[in-house]
C-alpha cells in the first residue's frame, strides 16, 4: 500500500509539473490546423532555411497561404499543391496552352512575340508559330500601359483570343488574323537535333525543351548520329528549358565532358543540419532515375570536343543551369544569350500520407538542397551571367530555333571562327513582364533521407 501511494504521489507531481507545451496538440482531420501542423513539421525537417523559419503562428490560415508564410524571403521556388485543386498548381501559358510570350516595342507599337510553341500542344494545333507577333489579346490592342495586365488575364483564362500578324524583312507584315486557343495538355517534347556544315566545321545543334525522366536514350541517339557525321563542335539550346530530371541532365553532361571517369564527382547537394551533404559521381547521379542507359554507353557516343556552346536566357533554369555550372570543371562552357533564372536548389516531393489510400492530398516542394559543382562552385541564385550577352529579340523577324539566321545560333557559329562580339540588330525595346512568379520545373531527385 505504501509503495502504491508513493507511485501515485510521484505521478501526480509529474503531471502537475507539465506545461501546456509538453502536451502534444491534436487537430480534427481535414481542418486547416490539421494540415498546417503537418506542413510546419515537414518544413522544419526538410527545408533548407529551416533555422530561419518563424514559429507555428496562425494554423487556421488556408494551407497555401500558411505555406507561403514559412518560406524564406530569398526563396522564389518552393511551393505547395493540392492534387485535386488545379488553382494551387503553378500557372503558366506553357502549362495551359503550350506557348509563351515576350513583349517588345517597335516604332511606338507594342507586340507580343511568340517565343516558342510546344509540339502537339493546343497552341500548335491552332496554328501558332514561333516568331508570330500578337497585336491584341482578348480584343484589346497592346500598349505600354496594358500589356502586363493583358498577360495576367491570359494566364487566368481558359480560352485565349489573340490577334496575330507575321513579319519578314522581305515581304513586311501580313494581314492580321485571329487565333482562338482553348486550354489543353501538352505531352513529352521531342529533342530536336541537326548537323550544320559551317566553314570548316560540322556543328551538332541540339535543342532540349525539358529534361524529363528517361531522356537519356534520345540524347544518346542524337549524339551517336553526331559522331557518325564527324561533328567537331556542339551547340546545346537550353534557352526555354526550365529544368526537370537531374539524371537526364547528367546523361547530357556525360556525353559532352572530355576525359571523365564514372567515379569523378559531378554534383554536390548541401542541405540543412538534418540532411547534411550528399556528393555524387557521374555514375551515381545518372543512376538516380536512369536504369536503361549506362555510363559506358553514353561515353561511347562522346565526341572529340573540348568546348560546348550553350544558348541560354531568362527561362533557363534548374537542371539546365546544372549543365552550365557543373560542366565548367571539365571543359570550356561558352554561354550565349541572357542571364539565367538562378534556380540553384533541388527538391523532392513531400506528400501528406497520413490518410491511407487518399488520392487528394497536399504535396510540398520545398527547397531542400543547394547545388554545387565538383569544385564547390555554386550560389548562383541571382542567375548565371552568359559569356556573350545577347538579346534574343533584336529584330521583328524572328527565325525558327535551329535556323542559321536565328540570332543566338548565328552568334555561336560566328564565335567558332573567333568573333565573339555581340551581333547588333535594329532598335527594339524589350519590355519586362512585371510581378510574375518564375515558373520552372522542380529539380527531380530521389528522396535521400527519411
Amino acid at each position: 500500500m505504501k509503495k502504491l501511494i508513493l507511485i501515485l504521489l510521484f505521478a501526480s507531481i509529474l503531471f502537475a509539473c507539465q506545461t501546456n507545451d509538453d502536451i502534444p496538440l491534436t487537430y480534427e482531420e481535414g481542418t486547416n490546423e490539421y494540415i498546417n501542423d503537418w506542413i510546419y513539421t515537414q518544413m522544419k525537417r526538410y527545408y533548407y532555411w529551416n533555422e530561419s523559419m518563424p514559429g507555428k503562428g496562425n494554423l487556421s490560415l488556408p494551407p497555401k497561404e500558411y505555406f507561403g508564410s514559412l518560406v524564406n524571403k530569398n526563396d522564389r521556388f518552393s511551393y505547395a499543391i493540392h492534387t485535386s485543386s488545379a488553382e494551387t498548381f503553378p500557372q503558366s501559358l506553357q502549362n495551359s496552352f503550350g506557348f509563351d510570350l515576350s513583349f517588345m516595342e517597335y516604332e511606338g507599337q507594342v507586340y507580343g512575340v511568340v517565343m516558342y510553341v510546344l509540339s502537339k500542344s493546343p497552341a500548335e494545333r491552332n496554328g501558332l508559330e514561333r516568331g508570330q507577333l500578337i497585336t491584341a489579346i482578348g480584343g484589346t490592342a497592346l500598349s505600354q500601359e496594358n500589356y502586363n495586365n493583358l498577360y495576367q488575364n491570359l494566364l487566368a483564362t481558359k480560352d485565349a483570343k489573340l490577334q496575330m500578324v507575321s513579319y519578314s524583312e522581305k515581304s513586311g507584315f501580313t494581314v492580321p488574323k485571329q487565333i482562338n486557343i482553348s486550354q489543353g495538355f501538352s505531352f513529352l517534347q521531342p529533342v530536336l537535333s541537326q548537323v550544320i556544315p559551317y566553314q570548316n566545321n560540322k556543328v551538332g545543334y541540339i535543342e532540349i525543351p525539358h529534361f524529363y525522366v528517361g531522356l537519356s536514350k534520345s540524347l544518346l541517339n542524337a549524339f551517336q548520329e553526331f559522331k557518325n557525321q564527324s561533328v567537331n563542335e556542339v551547340v546545346v539550346d537550353l534557352r526555354y528549358n526550365g529544368g526537370g530530371d537531374v539524371s537526364s541532365a547528367t546523361a547530357l553532361s556525360i556525353l559532352l565532358a572530355p576525359n571523365i571517369q564514372s567515379t569523378n564527382q559531378f554534383i554536390r547537394f548541401k542541405g540543412n543540419s538534418n540532411g547534411g551533404e550528399v556528393n555524387q559521381t557521374f555514375k551515381e547521379s545518372l543512376e538516380m532515375n536512369e536504369s536503361q542507359v549506362s555510363f559506358e554507353a553514353l561515353r561511347a557516343a562522346h565526341l572529340q570536343i573540348r568546348r560546348v556552346y550553350v544558348l541560354c536566357g531568362g527561362h533557363t533554369a534548374s537542371a539546365s543551369e546544372i549543365i552550365i555550372n557543373n560542366l565548367k570543371p571539365f571543359m570550356e562552357v561558352i554561354t550565349i544569350g541572357e542571364k539565367t533564372v538562378g534556380k540553384d536548389v533541388a527538391s523532392f516531393p513531400v506528400e501528406d500520407d497520413r490518410i491511407v489510400g487518399a488520392q487528394a492530398k497536399w504535396v510540398l516542394y520545398p527547397a531542400i538542397y543547394k547545388l554545387f559543382n565538383a569544385n564547390g562552385e555554386g550560389n548562383y541564385a541571382a542567375g548565371l551571367q552568359p559569356t556573350v550577352v545577347l538579346k534574343e529579340f533584336q529584330e521583328l523577324e524572328v527565325f525558327p530555333l535551329g535556323n542559321m539566321n536565328e540570332i543566338l545560333l548565328k552568334q555561336a557559329l560566328n564565335s567558332m571562327s573567333g568573333n565573339r562580339r555581340s551581333i547588333k540588330g535594329m532598335t527594339i525595346q524589350t519590355l519586362k513582364k512585371q510581378n510574375l512568379n518564375v515558373v520552372s520545373e522542380p529539380l527531380v531527385i530521389k528522396k535521400t533521407w527519411p
